[in-house]
């Protein structure tokens, strides 16, 4: 099933993707890497928002993404800090459709808050994992809350990942 939009994202037990301040120190989890890897082995591309984008940019050591395109949605202008790093602008459906054309019929990586929102209320996301750190921060930058309408999703699988960590990956149901 190539050229899926898929979402893979952690969160705290109570729901955050971030702290307050945009903090993600709490995401390293033992067992939390053995997730990703299989994940992004059926990537082409990664469709991102400016904030994630950020925060990226900012880690330490070796690009994470390795030379897979990704596509920054921003209307300001970028500074991309590899050469595989694009800007892109338009609605959902036209940020995804550039996505996938990068991805060359591979699956195309949603990550940031406000863009998987934007792309789930425009019924773009054919799946979306959730990898739960045990940890509850109390408050922060939620992943779901500012949805348009309400998403009627169906568990596809589950598993506890060493660390304590759980792993859901959820298909959303279409016309409901």
């Amino acid at each position: 099933m190539a050229g899926r939009a898929r979402v893979f994202i952690a969160t705290s037990v109570d729901g955050f993707i971030a702290g307050p301040n945009d903090e993600i120190d709490w995401l390293t989890a033992d067992g939390a890497e053995d997730t990703f890897t299989p994940f992004f082995a059926d990537v082409g591309a990664l469709l991102m928002g400016r904030a994630t984008y950020e925060v990226a940019a900012g880690f330490e050591g070796e690009w994470p993404y390795g030379d897979k395109p990704v596509l920054v949605a921003t209307h300001r202008e970028l500074e991309p800090k590899v050469s595989s790093v694009r800007a892109v602008q338009g609605g959902p459906e036209e940020l995804l459709a550039q996505a996938k054309e990068a991805a060359g019929g591979r699956d195309v990586y949603v990550d940031g808050g406000k863009l998987i929102r934007s792309c789930l209320d425009a019924g773009l996301i054919d799946e979306i994992t959730i990898s739960i750190i045990p940890i509850i921060l109390g408050a922060g930058i939620p992943l779901f809350a500012g949805t348009e309408q309400r998403h009627a999703v169906e568990l596809v699988g589950a598993r506890p990942i060493g660390g304590n960590l759980l792993e859901m990956t959820y298909r959303p149901k279409r016309g409901s």
